[in-house]
Formats: C-alpha cells, structure tokens, sequence
C-alpha cells in the first residue's frame, strides 16, 4: 500500500512539473555582461518589470537614451488582437503578442510610426533560460536595422 502512495504521489508531482507555464512575471535588472548590445548603439533598458497573467502581459521598461532617462509602459493582449500603446513623441504603437508553447516563447510584433513618415518595426522574443528573462529584439527602419540580445537577472 505504501508503494502504490509513493506511485501516485511522484506521479501527481510529476504532472504538477509538466503543467506548469512559463510566468515572465518579476522585477528585472539587466545584466549587461551577459548581454549582446550593440557596439556603438543600444536601446537596452536597464530594468523591467513584467505583470504576466493568463490573458495580458504589462511591460514597464527604465532605461537612458541619450542621456535622458525614460520610461514606458505597455499592456499586450495574449489573444494574437492587436493592441495600441504610446509610441514615440505622440505616435502610436501598434503591436501583436503571440504565444508559441513549443519553444515558449512570447513574440511581440510592434510598428512604431515616425515623425518623418516612416515606421519602426520591432520585434521582442521574450523567453526564460534557467533563471533568467532573454528578449531577443530587431528593430529596421529606414535608418538601417539592430539586433540585441538582452540578458536580465531577477532583482
């Protein structure tokens, strides 16, 4: 009888692994050392922190930019709509977030309009290896294109 506990008990604890998703929820300080920024230019916030539930994931980044410290605030929907957050200046982002849950990993689809005329368009990847949050971001506009890979520690 004592067996047949332990049995159950592994296997209930095993299906509790299995299920559970991955949660990017947390306060997050970049650790540059870690990091892929570009050489001469980053758009690498400094810290972030994430609210990440079944149907929204909140996105409050910190960062500088020359010399000016900033932060955003954005809130994506998980239902692949696409939603409508502050952009640059007075313009309008508008991005798509879309859960793939074979690789796990959370792709945020954003156009971002310039004063010019032109867009931004960038692309987050966000995902967890080991303990940390890693976002892949590209970003091309008509002033050429960057990738970065940031690495962020849980403060």
């Amino acid at each position: 009888m004592k067996k047949i506990g332990l049995v159950i008990a592994m296997a209930f604890m095993v299906s509790i692994t299995f299920g559970q998703k991955v949660n990017f929820s947390g306060e997050w300080k970049l650790n540059a050392e870690k990091s892929e920024l570009g050489a001469q230019f980053s758009i690498a916030p400094d810290n972030i922190v994430v609210k990440h539930t079944r149907k929204t994931i909140e996105v409050e980044k910190h960062g500088q930019m020359q010399g000016q410290e900033y932060t955003t605030n954005d809130l994506f929907t998980l239902d692949g709509k696409a939603c409508e957050n502050p952009g640059i200046g007075n313009s309008v982002k508008k991005s798509t977030a879309v859960w793939n849950k074979k690789t796990k990993v959370l792709t945020i689809a954003s156009v971002i309009p310039l004063d010019d005329g032109s867009d931004v368009e960038l692309i987050e990847e966000l995902a967890m290896e080991e303990d940390n949050l890693v976002i892949g971001t590209s970003a091309a506009s008509a002033y050429g294109e960057m990738f970065e890979k940031y690495v962020f520690d849980k403060e």
